[in-house]
């Protein structure tokens, strides 16, 4: 079968608008649930990080709270664990395009920290949108596609329909206030178009090789989607 590229968050934190440090990384069930679709399906995975750095996962997403209830919770942590390709990451800035079949990106709070401004992972999300092949973005993985850009600083994004995590969850979610920035207001800024579902609830966006979803809940169905393109 094929190889699909996971490119995660290097980031432990998110510094927030008065300078403080939030701890993050990438959000469990957003790294999980498309992991072990792929993996059902018979595809190879490996993961790149800004710098080859073993990523970090949000403590958050491991509560009961998000999972479902303590046992929830511990088969995410299971599954996490079993992910044996999150320990030996290759670095964004080495990835060759052409080894993959697939991108895909979880979020986090952490992309906001370094995805959002890594040119060389900008550069993978460029080359694998303009290859045709199926990318996938969720949450705030669309971050990443601020750092997508052409010589002219136009967006890759420009003018395509996505989903991603909306100013109202992160408002619901307490951290809009103490945020530099708020991605859906970013990304619209650059020309993208931000399509918003209702908070929480799964909400996938295709346009063209493009696959996006709003929010952890959306993880599953985006990589329905995405092994659908890949046939």
């Amino acid at each position: 079968m094929s190889t699909i590229l996971f490119v995660l968050t290097g980031a432990d934190h998110w510094t927030l608008a008065d300078g403080t440090e939030h701890p993050t990384g990438f959000w469990a069930e957003e790294a999980v649930a498309p992991y072990q679709a792929f993996k059902a399906a018979g595809h190879d995975i490996v993961v790149a990080t800004p710098g080859g750095v073993v990523p970090t996962v949000d403590r958050g997403s491991l509560a009961p709270e998000f999972n479902g209830g303590p046992e929830g919770a511990e088969q995410t942590a299971r599954a996490l664990a079993a992910m044996t390709e999150l320990q030996s990451p290759v670095a964004i800035e080495d990835v060759d395009l052409d080894d993959y079949a697939a991108v895909f990106y979880p979020g986090g709070h952490g992309p906001m920290e370094d995805l959002a401004v890594n040119a060389d992972s900008g550069e993978v999300l460029t080359r694998a949108l303009e290859s045709g092949k199926p990318l996938g973005v969720v949450c705030h993985g669309p971050a990443a596609m601020l750092a997508a850009t052409g010589p002219d600083g136009t967006s890759t994004f420009k003018g395509y329909e996505i989903a991603a995590f909306t100013n109202a969850e992160e408002t619901q979610a307490g951290l809009a206030e103490r945020a530099k920035w708020l991605l859906q207001d970013r990304l619209t800024e650059a020309g993208v178009h931000v399509k918003v579902g209702e908070p929480w609830a799964p909400h996938v966006i295709v346009d063209r090789n493009l696959v996006t979803g709003q929010n952890p809940a959306s993880s599953a169905p985006l990589a329905d989607e995405l092994l659908k393109k890949l046939g």
